[in-house]
């Protein structure tokens, strides 16, 4: 009963924004830039089209998984490090907030440059997870109960043990719900990425459909970006809930 209340505001929600969508479209009452839904869905279901928007998926979704991987990752280590190590507190949340502060569209091109063009959407994708990733860690691994710390503490374990015995199994659920936090960033960074030259990938029909000024396909490639985020942003949030059960 609790998810179908949770549930029906979601779908009542998504059938009004698709009506208001394809009404819009349909009077023009943005123009020409604004078509229908119905009309986006026509480019995206195209038989013509099926084999460009599916290399354009595996690339972007390559490139945004391989991102996530190395950002997160990386981020879920700083995290644990500052968790173990007090000292290097202050100097790694002052390296997260530059980093998060560095602009991706600015520094996408610089990723061409510097690791090709093949790599570049990895590494946007890459800096477009960190810092979400080591916000939401960082606050994960304080969710050890206080009874528990004080345990380990009397019995007197070192702390590295208390890392990796009471804290990395407490923050399972938060580390998960990091990586569901971070997955649309990873989808966007790798877009920018793709922008600046990469071979394939959706930020590349989008980029070459604003040229021709192709409206329909330039929203096609919007509609699959926004999805492909909202996948990798429902895939987490089910692990996330399994994690929970299983460790909360």
């Amino acid at each position: 009963m609790r998810r179908n209340r949770q549930t029906l505001p979601i779908a009542i929600g998504a059938i009004v924004l698709v009506a208001l969508w394809e009404i819009i479209g349909r009077t023009q009452f943005f123009g020409t830039t604004f078509p229908p839904l119905s009309k986006v869905f026509e480019v995206l279901i195209s038989g013509q089209r099926q084999r460009l928007f599916l290399t354009a998926i595996g690339a972007t979704a390559s490139s945004a998984g391989l991102g996530l991987l190395i950002g997160g990752g990386i981020a879920i280590l700083f995290a644990a490090t500052r968790q173990a190590v007090a000292i290097t507190r202050p100097g790694l949340d002052r390296l997260a907030a530059a980093i998060h502060a560095i602009p991706q569209i600015g520094i996408a091109p610089v990723m061409i440059i510097m690791l090709g063009r093949e790599n570049a959407p990895i590494a946007v994708a890459c800096i477009a997870t960190f810092f979400p990733a080591y916000a939401a860690a960082t606050r994960a691994f304080s969710a050890a109960a206080s009874a528990h710390q004080d345990l380990f503490t009397a019995l007197g374990s070192s702390r590295m043990d208390r890392l990796a015995r009471l804290e990395l199994p407490a923050a399972l659920p938060g580390l998960f719900d990091a990586l569901r936090l971070a997955a649309p960033g990873a989808v966007l960074g790798a877009v920018l990425g793709e922008w600046f030259g990469a071979p394939r990938g959706v930020g590349l029909i989008i980029l070459s459909s604003s040229q021709n000024f192709d409206i329909p396909m330039l929203w096609a490639a919007a509609v699959l970006a926004t999805l492909m985020a909202m996948i990798g942003f429902g895939l987490f949030t089910i692990v996330q809930k399994a994690a929970a059960r299983r460790f909360a």
